[in-house]
């Protein structure tokens, strides 16, 4: 194996928006991105109430930490993305899924929170990726 595979086994639902399984190669480097919010580069909260807005300025936020070290988004292997309790999904979720769509979709995993670190923060975004060389 020299790539990543990403699975959608028969039996269980076909998502065009995340796999089931990954296999990563012997080999790859393995990238972890720390959980992003909606921050300027000052720390600032950019887009205020807009879950949309924040979703688009964290999933910003994660894909400059993966060019940071030569990766993209087509390397990651799982995105983790929490989100405040009572935040519309649907709009945080329509606002990045362009940018993550792709033949073999990484593993996604939504986790409901009742709060983040940042002060005013809706939505957070986290990832391992691994970059096979």
């Amino acid at each position: 194996m020299t790539s990543i595979q990403r699975i959608r086994p028969a039996g269980l639902v076909v998502s065009p928006a995340f796999s089931h399984v990954a296999v990563v190669p012997p080999g790859a480097t393995t990238i972890y991105v720390g959980g992003q919010n909606s921050v300027d580069e000052a720390g600032a909260l950019v887009g205020a109430d807009d879950v949309a807005a924040q979703a688009t300025r964290a999933l910003r936020n994660a894909v400059t930490a993966l060019h940071a070290v030569d990766a993209t988004v087509d390397d990651v292997v799982q995105w983790t993305v929490m989100f405040l309790d009572g935040v519309d999904l649907r709009a945080a979720y329509g606002a990045i899924a362009t940018e993550l769509a792709s033949d073999e979709p990484p593993l996604v995993m939504g986790v409901r929170v009742a709060g983040l670190g940042v002060p005013g923060a809706l939505v957070e975004i986290s990832a391992i990726a691994a970059v096979v060389r």
